[in-house]
């Protein structure tokens, strides 16, 4: 604040002195002139923190000054002091892009909020939220050695992103890197959670949270009505960070009518858990019901080739009748602008599924694209690319539309995705599936600690493919690699986006559910 530089032009700036020197008082350094073409002049000279400018001086009016002002340095906040409370005064300022408007007389207590809001604004907003985040830092840190329930942990998942996207706005790295330690070790904490509880909630539903094979009995088909068409659109592997910085954008076209979470099964992989959805079974019972359309790991062919059908089979099977609906997956930028033309068509349906594949293609081009690493090198420029593609996306566009007619719509995912960091050697056979984030096979060989091994796959109703098959799936931010070329393959896959595992990232999924404003 000592090296705070204004600029204050008006015609009677002899009757601010007292205004001037409760400043100095405050530590602000105060440059003063009578007319328009003065302080031009002095702004050259130096460089300034923020400007007031009286609307009514001579010569150069205070428009005239702010538009010059603008041309030598846009980023400069300009508060425009006036007489007059006139509406079109106030709509040029406002279209000149002032910062602040003020109506004479002003009182030295009414300028010095000013200038906190304009040029302290971030300094305070940091220290407050700093303040705020050390708090809750105590209080969530007891809570993490507490027994949680299932819900409990999703409370403590939101909080945790809460302050990572509140501690993202400042430039306090320490800060940063504390909500990153902590959410670290909350992972680890729910791994263990999750290896104590999810057997128990496969044995008995009744007791577990919602899980992916029960999301269109419990959140969907609740939702139709044969006069408001629900579009239920779920957008592949957008985690819950992700959601929260796009949903302001649908809000400004839809209301939101219920912000729910979800637990995504295990593999936390678009085979299991995204079939798992589709078809309201589990991946074993999905084995027994389509043996000719389930495709095992170790299978030859595409493992998600048929949710049209599984998604038939489950409306029929839950609404014991069938009604009209639609399922559509959209790859690329023109399947989405055509699925937008021909909207209308699916007015008519009871219930329409779509499918975006971006967010898994993003994190899949940030493994294999140098450009993407660097566009992508953390969760926040992840974020950051997530809303910019859904801010020029096919599917906004989409959502415009369907703002305009009465429906419902549900947005969710299959799975979210976590940063791996830690390398964790395991040695399988031949037919070993190649997901980073879970290993299915026979006679495995891996690091105990770094896994939750289900040695019976049905007892987590999974496929089991041999008498000695079984799973292990990777806690908290580590990454399965083979002993043959090892130091290659950390370097290729560290800290890229991978799912398939254990974390709070890819276990807990947002589901929000939007009507008509």
């Amino acid at each position: 604040m000592q090296n705070t530089n204004i600029l204050w032009a008006d015609d009677e700036i002899d009757l601010l002195k007292p205004h001037i020197l409760f400043l100095n008082d405050k530590g602000y350094h105060i440059a003063t002139a009578t007319n328009g073409n003065d302080a031009l002049e002095i702004f050259k000279t130096k460089d300034f923190d923020l400007v007031f400018l009286d609307e009514n001086m001579p010569g150069l009016t205070g428009l005239e000054t702010l538009t010059e002002i603008k041309n030598i340095n846009p980023d400069v906040p300009v508060v425009m002091i006036t007489k007059s409370e006139e509406e079109y005064l106030m709509e040029d300022a406002i279209g000149s892009k002032i910062d602040d408007y003020l109506i004479k007389p002003v009182n030295p207590k009414q300028i010095l909020l000013t200038i906190k809001k304009l040029i302290d604004n971030k300094r305070l907003v940091s220290e407050k939220t700093s303040m705020a985040y050390q708090q809750d830092f105590r209080t969530l840190g007891m809570t993490l050695n507490d027994n949680l329930t299932y819900q409990e942990w999703i409370d403590v998942y939101k909080k945790l992103v809460f302050w990572e996207l509140e501690l993202e706005q400042l430039e306090d790295a320490g800060m940063r890197e504390i909500i990153t330690m902590q959410k670290a070790e909350a992972n680890m904490q729910f791994c263990k959670f999750i290896e104590k509880n999810y057997l128990g909630w496969i044995k008995n539903q009744d007791t577990a949270p919602t899980l992916s094979h029960q999301l269109f009995k419990k959140k969907v088909f609740p939702l139709l009505s044969p006069n408001v068409p629900v579009f239920f659109i779920l957008i592949d592997n957008l985690r819950y960070d992700q959601w929260r910085i796009i949903n302001p954008i649908i809000t400004e076209y839809f209301r939101l009518e219920e912000e729910d979470i979800y637990y995504s099964i295990l593999p936390t992989a678009t085979q299991y858990a995204r079939n798992a959805i589709f078809s309201g079974l589990m991946p074993s019972e999905m084995e027994t019901r389509f043996p000719d359309k389930w495709q095992n790991d170790e299978e030859e062919g595409g493992k998600n080739l048929h949710e049209a059908y599984f998604f038939d089979d489950q409306i029929k099977r839950m609404l014991r009748k069938d009604i009209k609906h639609s399922y559509h997956k959209i790859l690329t930028f023109d399947q989405g602008k055509d699925l937008n033309d021909s909207l209308n068509n699916l007015m008519d349906n009871e219930l329409n599924a779509i499918v975006y594949n971006f967010v898994d293609m993003l994190s899949h081009a940030r493994t294999d694209m140098q450009m993407i690493r660097e566009l992508a090198n953390d969760d926040a420029a992840y974020r950051s690319l997530t809303l910019s593609w859904f801010e020029h996306s096919p599917l906004l566009e989409l959502l415009k539309k369907l703002s305009q007619k009465k429906v419902r719509v549900v947005i969710t995912t299959d799975h979210g995705t976590i940063r791996v960091k830690s390398p964790s050697k395991v040695i399988g056979d031949r037919n070993t599936n190649a997901n980073l984030r879970y290993k299915q096979g026979k006679n495995l060989n891996f690091i105990a600690k770094d896994v939750f091994q289900i040695k019976n796959p049905h007892d987590a109703l999974l496929p089991k493919l041999h008498v000695s098959s079984s799973y292990i799936f990777a806690k908290e931010d580590t990454y399965f690699v083979y002993q043959n070329n090892y130091n290659q393959f950390v370097n290729y896959y560290n800290e890229t986006f991978q799912h398939g595992g254990i974390s709070l990232e890819e276990v807990i999924i947002p589901i929000a559910t939007y009507k008509n404003k």
